[in-house]
């Protein structure tokens, strides 16, 4: 048999073999209950989503279909998406298809190179590879959020205590930033949503849930509470903003105190051994050129 030929066998295996991953998980995976109102209106707005784009007639189109419901993946995409800002690229639809780019490319670049059968066991850390990523970009979005979140917070609380609302005060705080950061972008959309027809608390509550972050939702509950009890939402934003600075430098404190232990490994690995080498190397040189060590 030819080499050319043989090698096609092996990739017709590989791709079996990634079908029969999908077919096994699809079989473990529980069944749906039956939808409820709220479910087939999803499924209806469902068509105008960014999945309408796989175009079911075409088998690559009923394939990335089949792992999207295969793998409960529709819920996960949308949420990544809103949590990097809902940007234009990427699309649900282009995490998905990168995910299966990933699992099929990679164990077949490892298998072309090591020709080993253990690839195959790559292929679910490989499908996984773009989640971790885009996490990865999102924890990044989370932190630039909280960069400068308590000076927002001293500001929204200063320009109220002048006598404006909280909204104005978010508007102004946008105005005058020389440049934009993600927090006031988030700001600015859910500025633009009150425009739209949203309630204030909707409008807030949306903007916490694009972000993802704790102190921001904290943040969203205190206005609302203050909206509803009536209370001195100044008193309010000034022990929150004391209180986030609090937390910053315990934070700080923490990741001080694991630097020392997170430098062993380096130190072990890389410092050491150079360190023994330039003490060793020239005595056990000397050793060998003086016959022994002289007793």
């Amino acid at each position: 048999m030819s080499s050319g030929v043989t090698l096609f066998l092996e990739i017709v295996l590989i791709l079996g073999s990634l079908g029969l991953f999908a077919a096994v998980l699809a079989l473990l995976t529980p069944e749906e209950k039956g939808m409820s109102v709220s479910d087939i209106e999803a499924r209806r707005v469902k068509t105008s989503s960014s999945f309408a784009r796989l175009d079911q007639k075409t088998l690559w189109g009923r394939f990335c279909l089949y792992i999207l419901e295969a793998f409960k993946l529709e819920k996960e995409l949308e949420e990544q998406h809103i949590l990097l800002g809902s940007p234009e690229k990427p699309q649900p639809v282009d995490m998905l298809i990168e995910r299966i780019i990933y699992a099929i490319v990679l164990p077949l670049i490892f298998f072309l190179l090591f020709r080993t059968w253990f690839v195959i066991f790559l292929v679910p850390a490989a499908f996984y590879v773009p989640y971790w990523i885009i996490n990865s970009r999102i924890q990044k979005r989370q932190r630039d959020m909280l960069g400068n979140f308590s000076t927002t917070v001293d500001l929204t609380a200063l320009i109220i205590e002048s006598g404006l609302d909280y909204m104005t005060a978010f508007d102004r705080i946008i105005k005058i930033a020389r440049e934009k950061t993600i927090l006031e972008e988030e700001l600015g959309k859910m500025l633009n949503e009150v425009k739209l027809g949203y309630s204030r608390r909707e409008a807030l509550e949306r903007m916490a849930s694009r972000t993802g972050v704790q102190e921001i939702r904290s943040f969203v509950s205190l206005i609302v509470q203050s909206d509803e009890l009536g209370t001195s939402l100044v008193d309010l934003l000034r022990n929150f903003s004391i209180d986030l600075r609090v937390r910053r430098m315990n934070k700080a404190e923490k990741l001080a105190a694991q630097a020392s232990t997170k430098m062993l490994i380096p130190l072990f690995i890389f410092i050491f051994p150079t360190v023994f080498i330039l003490i060793l190397v020239p005595m056990v040189k000397d050793i060998m050129s003086s016959g022994g060590l002289g007793f």
